[in-house]
């Protein structure tokens, strides 16, 4: 952003990178970040990262004392969410801000909680801020995108559901014999892991922990929030499996996919990613439970053979029409 004035949007861009660190880690809350800008230069940042810990915006704040700012009168805070108006685990960030000296507050995204949404400016109205919603189309998608699994839960009491399936060019997730390791790449293996980071659960059938024994924890570093869920209708599951072994994250066991979203939502668990099998993500799927659905396409052809011999037929190209 040196050598000429960033724009609202660079800034609100900076404050969702920051957010998305938060992403996984601070259920039943939103992941914010939020970014301070006084004479042209930010002079703060933040993001919200645990629940129960400091607002993206106190975050921000704190963080600009810190890098010597004396004062932060007619400096504007750019947020990736509208600031809260009500106390409580922590304070409203709308007094934060007011008790800063900011004379401006622009976010992207309206809060989806009853409790706060659309009230910020007019709390801060009180106080002489001004508190704007940022128009720019992207930049606000960005932003909902971001609390999607929050504004669900918020509205329905209930997790939002990825459910991620891999499978070959004939269209097979696992060969004759049941056996589904490896249908994607590394590559696409890595990606998984990543996303693993960004949900408060990883989901996956009784069938999947007997045949595979994963452990379903991001494989470059810990997630210590990650819940670790197993659906099992007869409940015969190895006690050495890595799930209930390794000595990590914890694992819950359900004998229901339905009735675990609804134990899950109550516990505060706002985004489950299912990872297999089949037969858990057609009952997700028949239950009306699935809100996203992610296909990883492997460039081989599986036919009749076994999984470890299918035919590699080079690299493969997604067009969507």
């Amino acid at each position: 952003m040196s050598g000429r004035r960033a724009t609202d949007a660079e800034f609100l861009a900076r404050a969702l990178e920051l957010a998305a660190r938060g992403s996984g880690h601070v259920r039943p809350n939103p992941p914010v970040g939020a970014v301070i800008v006084k004479g042209g230069k930010i002079v703060g940042e933040g993001w919200h990262k645990k629940a129960g810990g400091d607002h993206a915006e106190v975050a921000a704040i704190k963080d600009a004392r810190r890098r010597g700012a004396k004062s932060l009168s007619g400096a504007t805070i750019y947020v990736t969410l509208e600031p809260c108006s009500r106390p409580g685990r922590v304070g409203a960030c709308t007094d934060a801000i007011a008790a800063s000296g900011m004379s401006k507050v622009v976010y992207a995204a309206t809060d989806p909680n009853p409790k706060n949404r659309g009230k910020a400016a007019r709390a801060l109205a009180k106080a002489g801020v001004e508190c704007v919603r940022f128009r720019g189309r992207e930049v606000s998608e960005a932003a909902k995108r971001l609390v999607r699994a929050f504004a669900k839960h918020v509205r329905t009491g209930l997790p939002y559901v990825s459910v991620k399936i891999a499978m070959s060019l004939d269209g097979r997730i696992c060969d004759r014999w049941g056996d589904a390791k490896w249908v994607s790449s590394e590559k696409a293996r890595r990606i998984t892991g990543a996303m693993r980071h960004r949900v408060d659960a990883i989901m996956v059938g009784g069938e999947t922990v007997r045949r595979d024994n994963p452990s379903l924890l991001p494989h470059d570093r810990p997630n210590r929030d990650l819940v670790r869920v197993v659906v099992s209708r007869s409940g015969r599951l190895p006690k050495d499996a890595q799930l209930f072994s390794d000595g990590k994250n914890g694992t819950l066991v359900f004998d229901d996919a339905v009735r675990a979203l609804g134990e899950l939502g109550r516990m505060g668990i706002t985004h489950v990613l299912c990872e297999g099998g089949l037969k858990l993500a057609t009952s997700l799927a028949e239950a009306g439970m699935v809100d996203e659905w992610i296909t990883v396409l492997a460039p081989k052809v599986i036919g009749s053979r076994r999984i470890g011999e299918a035919v590699s037929v080079g690299e493969a190209v997604c067009l969507l029409d």
